[in-house]
């Protein structure tokens, strides 16, 4: 199954990095996957990503340092359960975002909105 990754953060990087094809999401989006990528880089101290499954949904993904023997697998688990409850309404439109600008369906979704608008647009 193909990944595309929107944006990942290293706790022992201090560092956090936007995929540049989603440049175009709004900045206040932008701010708010930051946030979420860097406090659960910092909170599991591990390197945390959020991307695009090949059907669309989100997926969350933490890595670990092959040394960490402390990681603590069941509570990173609850931590994106959480997110998952917490933020439900930016990730499913991040989930519609992504269906629209980065499939197929969405490109015909889109072309088919075009059309009516421009009907609309010429009444």
């Amino acid at each position: 199954m193909e990944k595309t990754v929107l944006a990942g953060a290293s706790y022992t990087e201090q560092k956090y990095f936007l995929e540049q094809a989603f440049a175009a999401l709004p900045e206040s989006i932008q701010e708010e996957v930051r946030t979420i990528c860097v406090v659960m880089a910092q909170k599991l101290a591990c390197t945390f990503l959020m991307g695009f499954a090949e059907d669309g949904t989100l997926y969350f993904e933490t890595v670990k340092r092959e040394d960490d023997f402390d990681f603590d697998e069941i509570g990173a688990e609850l931590e994106i359960k959480r997110i998952q409850r917490e933020q439900k309404e930016l990730l499913r439109a991040l989930e519609l975002w992504y269906a629209i600008y980065f499939t197929e369906e969405g490109e015909k979704v889109k072309q088919e909105l075009l059309k009516q608008a421009e009907k609309n647009e010429n009444r």
